[in-house]
């Protein structure tokens, strides 16, 4: 494979991860956090890329608060990038792709785009997904690699197969995106076969992006390539032209294109995958003890099951419980019942009017 073949990697850095409250914060968010190890999970996502033969140095596109937690994330693993893109705003993934996009040298550079909050657990069978896709890829195909389903999950998006790809090593076209589904509906989903879950993570050409975004949110291409076109740039830091990017309209990709575009294929792939999108997906990824308990820090566990429990900066002892999430950060406390970790928005929603 020749340099120009190689893959960019386009790593997301901007999540919030407000469902992680009260360990992950705006100030460092969930993805830089070593919640399953000692990694975070960002830096677990740039291990993720580092073979030479498949992939060039990363772009990494996240907000400039986080610079320098960035670079320090970099240099604790002894990782560079080609490029660091800081957001002077968040505009949503679609816009924070199309800078990526943007910033390739060459427009038909293969862009693999990962969020950087995710755990794969069987990174070769995800590499073998990207490279079996990466034909696609060339002949202009905008590939999203889809989950398998293990259960009706209500906290992440389906996408439906159609037909096979003739000449592709087991992808499909597209069908049709699924939003966030009640229970019935996605029991229904998975009765009927040909779902899976949207694990948002694309590989497509720069300029066939690029050119989708045209087609499908003109305004929002305008606002990034004005946003570029004004950059600053500092060694291998870019800092789009705040003015501009705030003009982009605020979307995800998958409403901005993927729903949209005529030539999206699907590619299935059971890597071991989780978004670690809530308290509750964090324990079920996580080693447990005798009594399936999982627990970080001085955490004293009698006659407890089936709990979370996360104690920083101070003891926490239990007795006698089961089935709760208990999580100590700091000066903050939160309890809830196992299963309704989805629920920490509420407590969020209700801090912040109260403050």
């Amino acid at each position: 494979m020749t340099n120009n073949d190689l893959i960019a990697p386009i790593i997301l850095s901007g999540g919030s991860g407000t469902r992680l409250w009260p360990v992950s914060t705006e100030k460092r968010p969930k993805q830089f956090l070593n919640l399953t190890g000692p990694l975070s999970m960002f830096q677990m996502t740039l291990e993720r890329c580092q073979q030479p033969d498949l992939f060039a140095s990363p772009i990494i596109v996240g907000g400039a608060k986080h610079a320098s937690l960035v670079a320090e994330q970099l240099d604790e693993i002894g990782a560079t990038a080609a490029l660091q893109i800081l957001e002077p705003c968040a505009r949503n993934t679609a816009p924070a792709i199309a800078l990526a996009a943007l910033a390739c040298g060459n427009p038909q550079t293969p862009m693999l785009v990962m969020p950087s909050d995710h755990v794969i657990k069987n990174v070769p069978a995800f590499l073998t997904a990207v490279s079996e896709s990466l034909p696609l890829a060339k002949a202009r195909w905008l590939v999203t690699f889809g989950i398998e389903p293990n259960g009706p999950e209500t906290g992440y998006g389906y996408i439906q197969q159609g037909e096979a790809i003739v000449g592709s090593a087991g992808s499909f076209a597209a069908q049709r995106f699924v939003e966030k589904p009640n229970r019935q509906n996605a029991e229904i989903m998975l009765d009927d076969g040909g779902y899976h879950w949207n694990a948002g993570i694309f590989l497509f050409r720069a300029d066939t992006y690029l050119q989708a975004l045209g087609e499908h949110a003109p305004e929002m291409l305008e606002a990034a390539r004005n946003a570029m076109d004004r950059a600053h740039s500092d060694e291998n830091q870019i800092r789009p032209d705040e003015a501009s990017f705030a003009r982009a309209p605020s979307d995800s990709i998958d409403y901005a294109v993927m729903e949209k575009a005529d030539k999206v294929a699907l590619t299935p792939v059971e890597p071991g995958w989780s978004d670690v999108g809530s308290w509750d997906s964090l324990f079920d990824i996580s080693a447990s003890d005798d009594q399936t308990n999982v627990t970080s820090g001085d955490v004293l566990a009698l006659d407890t099951q089936n709990s979370l429990i996360h104690a920083d900066k101070l003891e926490i002892a239990t007795y006698g419980i089961s089935d709760l999430i208990i999580i100590a950060e700091g000066n903050k406390v939160m309890i809830l019942p196992r299963g309704q970790s989805q629920n920490v928005k509420k407590i969020i929603m209700q801090r912040d009017k109260s403050d």
